[in-house]
């Protein structure tokens, strides 16, 4: 397939993704400094040429609020700073099941597990872990998603297990580049995240692994942060957009330090970069785009993102991220559910509806 913008770069790097060849630092680099329009349709046409032309939406659950020991300086999760959030211990697992049959039920193609903690411990918390085995088997068992789960650091025997009991993916984000993240986490170290990555491939599980732009880092930062993760071997990169906490190192800003352009060059980028893996966009999209500028990520290589609320901070529904979805003129995954995108955005108008007659019955 021949494609050409007129721009070298562009057309250049796009013919070297199509034949099967991956583009180099350099050649990231350089395509951030072109038109956003020619290499956010370039990016389109890689996804269109290489993906199924559906987004793939996923789903996540805060199974552990709160008290983390490590100090990731966006994170409102984290003891060292006081954010005023609400913390509890790991949810009794019928808990996550619940919530993991409401986001099948809008429509996610993959329901993750989340805990705030420096890493679930099979050893020093035997409890916790037999808490997590169980909520794990009742999600596999009892619902057609596929189940992801962000547990921090793990052992090899740790992953070997979960990867036993059925867990699909394992999130681990790497935030940042190596340069950059001693700016922003002290308590442990890149290398250590990777080992991470590295054990949960090893034990046959698909990789979720991904970054947050926004939090000061440089352009060069972002493409090294996309290589270190092409180098793993990535089926999903997550791409957070800062959502400023007040309380926490970073909070003292009113939105992310990217603008909506270089937001834009950097997800094509990544769609350049990662040609086969779903770049989905997660956090913080709400906050730094308005619903009518959210489909410009999936007309410049997007196919995925995360629905609904996130860990400390509320989401999008369901129906509204479908019409936003629809508005890239894209479709919805329906490969591991089959669910109906027109009766969850009816049910929509019909909670919507209801909670209006409550409000006037109230008055």
């Amino acid at each position: 397939m021949v494609y050409e913008t007129g721009n070298r770069t562009i057309d250049d790097a796009v013919a070297r993704v199509l034949d099967g060849d991956q583009i180099d630092r350099t050649d990231a680099i350089a395509l951030l400094a072109q038109p956003v329009d020619d290499l956010a349709a370039a990016a389109d046409t890689v996804r269109a040429t290489l993906g199924d032309g559906t987004v793939d939406a996923c789903s996540i659950v805060n199974a552990k609020a709160g008290n983390c020991a490590e100090d990731c300086g966006f994170c409102a999760q984290s003891a060292h700073f006081d954010t005023g959030i609400e913390t509890h211990g790991f949810l009794d697992p019928e808990e996550i099941l619940a919530a993991a049959k409401r986001a099948e039920a809008d429509g996610a193609q993959r329901f993750g597990i989340v805990v705030a903690e420096k890493g679930v411990s099979k050893e020093r918390r035997p409890e916790e872990w037999a808490d997590v085995l169980r909520a794990v088997r009742l999600v596999r068992d009892e619902t057609d998603v596929e189940i992801d789960a962000s547990l921090g650091l793990l052992t090899q025997a740790e992953a070997d297990i979960l990867a036993d009991e059925g867990l699909n993916h394992y999130n681990h984000n790497i935030e940042t580049s190596p340069r950059y993240f001693d700016e922003i986490v002290s308590t442990h170290s890149f290398e250590d995240r990777l080992k991470t990555l590295r054990r949960a491939k090893n034990a046959g599980m698909d990789l979720c692994a991904g970054v947050i732009l926004g939090m000061g880092e440089t352009p060069a930062d972002r493409v090294d942060a996309a290589l270190e993760l092409r180098k793993i071997g990535v089926s999903s990169l997550p791409v957070n957009i800062l959502n400023p906490i007040e309380g926490t190192p970073l909070g003292d800003r009113e939105s992310a330090a990217i603008s909506k352009t270089d937001l834009i060059k950097t997800i094509a980028v990544y769609r350049l970069l990662h040609p086969t893996a779903r770049v989905r966009l997660t956090g913080g999209r709400e906050v730094n785009l308005a619903e009518d500028e959210q489909h410009w990520p999936f007309e410049a290589g997007a196919d995925g993102l995360l629905t609904g609320d996130y860990l400390t901070t509320g989401g999008q529904d369901a129906a509204t991220d479908i019409e936003v979805i629809e508005d890239a003129g894209l479709a919805p995954n329906t490969a591991v559910n089959e669910f109906d995108p027109e009766r969850v955005k009816a049910n929509a108008n019909r909670d919507g509806a209801d909670a209006a007659i409550e409000s006037r019955a109230d008055d």
